[in-house]
Order: C-alpha cells, then structure tokens, then sequence
C-alpha cells in the first residue's frame, strides 16, 4: 500500500460523508414510529408472535446487531440473519408466528425483493408481518412492509455511509421503542450524538493526515469488536473492500485470537474497537498483544486515551453511531495513498439488483 503520493481527492464520497450531520438531523426530525406497532409489540411480549428476525445484506446486516444485542438482553428472543439465507434456507420461519425487521437502505436490494415476493405469495393469514426500515420512500420495500420506518439521509452517491449511520438512528429508535424507553429521552440523547457526529467531522482532515502516516507499509486490515462494535468492525471491513479496493476483515475480538492472531506480522495494522466499559480491558489486552507481535493498531475510544484515534464522548449504548467514522476517515487515508479517489466504484452499481 506504500506510495509516496498523498493528496486527498475531494470527491462525492467525501461528500457523502461530510453530509452526515445533516443526513443524521433530518433523520431525527422527520423518524415516526406506526402506532400500529403497539399492538405488535404487545403480540410478541405476550407470545402470540413467537418468532423476531432481524434481516438485511451487506452495511445493512451490520447496522442490525445493536439492535439485536439490544432486544436480547431486554428479554426477546431476537435472531439475526442475512437475508439471502433467510429467503432460501428458512423459508419455514415465514408464517404467522414471524415479525421480520427487513433493512436496506435503498429498499430494492435484489435479496430483500425476493423476500416481499416470497411472503407475499403465501395466504395473507399466513404471511409473516415485515416492518420495513429503508431510506428508499418509494422503494419496494418501503411500500410492500406492513409497516416502515423511513430515514431522510437523501441521496447517497456510492458506499454507504449517511445511509448506514441514519439506519443505525431508525433502529435505535425502534429498539428503544421495543423496549419501552421514554421517547423525548430517547431524541434528546440521539440529537447529542448528531453533535458529535459534527464535532469530529469538522476536524476531518486532519484525521486523515494522521492516519495516512500510520498506515505506511500496511498490506493487511482487520477490524476488531465486541458487543454493538461489531456492526462498525463489519461495516467497516466492507467499506474498505468496496471504497478503496482492499483486502480487510472485520471480525470479534475473541474470534481474533482463535486462529487469526497468527498472522500478525509488521505489514498487519489492526483497527481495535475499545467498545463498551465490560470488555474494554479485553480489547486493550488485544490491542497490546498485536503491537508485540511487531504490528501496528489503531485504538478507537471515547475517553480522551493519548496515542488513539479518540471519539467525542456519548452515552453508553450510542457509541456504535460513532464508531465509523474513524473507518472513514481510513478509506481516505488509504485512497490518498494509493493516488485515486476513495468510493468511486468500477465493477459494482450502489443498488445490488442480482443474486
């Protein structure tokens, strides 16, 4: 990845990305929840729908595990899937008994349409209820749910990313919702985590010039969570491999030590996520050990921590909507360094059509 070219290419992914705030504002302002939704609610605390999935593919799929880790530890029994292995190897979870939360930020993903469509064709008392969260108003998903949560991010050039921070607001939203949280708290904590979405983003060339020093001699990515992190180490695995063409892997940190630890050399540089204050020393622990096998980290947390790659200071269980950002940054870095604009694609479209 070495090159002696730096210069940043301002082009619409940036855009994208500098947009945020703004995406994340609108959002806020114009998100509703269906009061029809009560009555659902209401079905699965009371076991007459005995079965929640949470779908989506790609950034999406990510976006849902807050959400997942959310639900479970209320006291649902929530499963998370993608929906290509949904619509193909549990075609028997679409019943009655089923409410599907189906994500996808344009509503027309390839995998998503065959799932209305197969629903769709059973009898309509058998048909699984699908909420549909999607920044496509007019999409197929937004019009063929039974009931949708509709974010306002606006049109997004390429790789995701007000798309993706504006799902993770919507099923924040909806978890908390689920839930049984006080909704003016639930928007006052949301509209301070817009602020910092904006307070980092204004320093955001700097963080890429910091970044692009780091990553000299890199030719190996991972990106390492827990908890709610690993919808950013997920997410930003992907954006890397579709914004600047390279190879990274987005996984847990456990998983990290069952095997991949062992390809650690100097080329390595590991993305760790500090994530919540539980398995903190855990990822710190990680963090340390990578750099003695003789690579290089970068250390993403919230507490002010020298010698990291330092997010402002949010709430607990809001971190996820931050924790991007830095990944951002990094794609351009590395675009920077290689000499080409960062999110423009050349083999794929920003809607994926087939399967």
């Amino acid at each position: 990845m070495e090159t002696n070219q730096f210069r940043i290419v301002e082009g619409q992914y940036l855009a994208d990305i500098l947009d945020q705030p703004r995406a994340l504002e609108s959002t806020l302002e114009n998100l509703e929840i269906p009061k029809a939704l009560g009555p659902v609610v209401a079905g699965l605390r009371e076991g007459k729908i005995k079965r929640l999935v949470l779908t989506g593919m790609g950034a999406s799929f990510h976006a849902l595990h807050p959400l997942f880790l959310r639900l479970n530890q209320y006291g649902y029994t929530a499963s998370e899937v993608e929906t290509s292995e949904l619509v193909y190897s549990l075609q028997s979870w679409l019943n009655q008994d089923t409410l599907i939360i189906a994500v996808s930020q344009s509503g027309q993903s390839a995998e998503i349409v065959r799932l209305l469509g197969e629903n769709r064709q059973r009898e309509i008392k058998h048909r699984a209820l699908i909420l549909g969260v999607t920044n496509g108003t007019e999409s197929t998903l937004a019009l063929g749910s039974d009931f949708t949560i509709l974010s306002t991010a606006g049109k997004e050039f390429s790789v995701s990313c007000k798309t993706y921070v504006t799902a993770l607001m919507a099923l924040h939203t909806l978890g908390e919702f689920f839930c049984g949280s006080d909704p003016i708290r639930t928007r006052e904590e949301l509209a301070q985590t817009v602020s910092a979405v904006a307070s980092y983003l204004r320093e955001w060339k700097s963080h890429v010039c910091e970044m692009a020093s780091e990553l000299v001699g890199v030719n190996q990515l991972f990106l390492l969570g827990r908890g709610a992190s690993l919808a950013a180490a997920g997410a930003g695995a992907l954006i890397m491999k579709e914004s600047v063409r390279v190879p990274a892997e987005g996984m847990s940190g456990a998983a990290f030590r069952h095997g991949p630890l062992e390809m650690v050399n100097p080329g390595t540089f590991a993305v760790v996520f500090a994530g919540a204050d539980n398995t903190r020393t855990l990822q710190a622990r990680l963090r340390d050990d990578i750099c003695q096998a003789g690579a290089k980290t970068g250390w993403i947390i919230d507490d002010g921590c020298p010698r990291a790659w330092n997010l402002p200071k949010t709430r607990p269980g809001l971190q996820h909507m931050l924790e991007i950002l830095p990944v951002q940054m990094m794609t351009l870095a590395l675009a920077a360094r290689l000499g080409f604009e960062a999110g423009r694609f050349a083999r794929i479209s920003k809607i994926t059509t087939t399967e």
